[in-house]
């Protein structure tokens, strides 16, 4: 059973996600086991302080070495050292892909760590972080989020999870080019009609729309992706 324990100063967010999400069902079926930790449970004083002042001067609070250190060795003797990732969401990360995604997804343990304000005191970094990841070029308020969207990013590829792994398999990100459109009932609306090609039953001529979609979407909406897979295709073809 995968091992994920998430450090948090606002466990609740974590829980409503998980309780909320296909995490859910992870957990039910016993693939993933999550431990979230308050890290207020680890702090100081009657207020359980997690942050100060920045050393140094400067706009901001920084939250604290101590409670972190004492998490992350409780984390440790949960679910123990060997193999195990510590993952600290960050903008100055590798940035997160589905390659990376996949290969978490065959890590069996790993340590989230949320970091919140101006960050965490960086001997946090240095004496445990292991992996360091961004969600993009840009900073939200919190480090649940992120910490959330790589957690469901990775557990939704395993095995098991998702009702059928195939889903997750051809995804967008899944394969060099976008995903092709989808349609529902019913099969029109205010005059928008689902393509007809998806309405005959003809299996090869679905598939052969679909090749052509994600190529004519991949094209239109990331050129950096489309670029990128031309390139791999000549020199294949070489």
């Amino acid at each position: 059973m995968k091992q994920i324990v998430v450090i948090t100063p606002v466990p609740e967010i974590i829980e409503s996600l998980i309780e909320n999400s296909m995490l859910r069902q992870a957990v039910e079926r016993k693939i993933v086991e999550f431990n979230i930790l308050n890290l207020r449970d680890f702090a100081k004083g009657n207020y359980r302080q997690v942050d100060d002042e920045p050393f140094g001067g400067g706009d901001g609070m920084v939250m604290m070495a101590e409670p972190f250190f004492k998490a992350i060795e409780h984390s440790i003797e949960l679910i123990g050292s060997t193999g195990t990732r510590i993952v600290y969401p960050s903008p100055q990360g590798v940035k997160w892909t589905h390659e990376l995604a996949l290969e978490n997804s065959s890590v069996e343990k790993l340590i989230f760590i949320c970091g919140h304000y101006k960050g965490i005191d960086e001997r946090v970094i240095e004496k445990y972080v292991t992996h360091e990841y961004s969600i993009g070029d840009f900073v939200v308020t919190a480090g649940e989020l992120p910490a959330m969207l790589l957690i469901d990013s990775i557990v939704r590829l395993i095995p098991g999870v998702l009702n059928k792994y195939e889903s997750a398999m051809t995804d967008t990100f899944s394969a060099d080019l976008l995903d092709a459109p989808y349609y529902t009932r019913p099969r029109e609306i205010e005059g928008m009609k689902v393509p007809d090609v998806l309405l005959e039953g003809h299996h090869k001529k679905i598939e052969e729309w679909r090749k052509t979609e994600r190529i004519k979407r991949t094209k239109k909406k990331r050129p950096d992706i489309w670029k990128k897979y031309k390139e791999n295709s000549d020199s294949t073809e070489n």
